[in-house]
């Protein structure tokens, strides 16, 4: 038996903002409920609802900005920085800048929908 996955084959969540979300480790991976890896792309102009996620999330960002709303103030993130939001906490993620941004995201436990507590307008 192999101590070592290599993940070859991400999950591709489906999405109707233009956003890339390639899953290499996690639930809808390979149904890993303590943690998930996600390779991310958001495109120039996007942005989602504030949540409150009920999981502790990572973000490195890899190439480009991205710009966090978390209880009220604004974070803007650059490519080779990043950032823990401690789980239960409203946050809201953009990319109000010209250019896409590339970034991984590590969420523990892992990232469902279920978690997310996306608010709805």
């Amino acid at each position: 038996m192999k101590t070592y996955q290599v993940q070859d084959n991400p999950f591709v969540f489906p999405t109707t903002d233009g956003k890339l979300i390639k899953e290499h480790f996690g639930l809808a991976t390979d149904g890993n409920p303590d943690i998930s890896i996600a390779h991310m792309v958001a495109p120039a102009g996007w942005s989602e609802p504030f949540q409150t996620p009920k999981f502790d999330e990572y973000t490195f960002i890899i190439k480009g900005k991205k710009q966090f709303i978390i209880d009220g103030e604004e974070i803007v993130l650059e490519a080779g920085q990043s950032i823990k939001i401690t789980k239960n906490t409203r946050v809201q993620y953009s990319n109000p800048f010209t250019e896409p941004c590339v970034y991984l995201a590590i969420c523990k436990p892992a990232f469902s929908m279920d978690l997310v507590n996306r608010e709805t307008p």
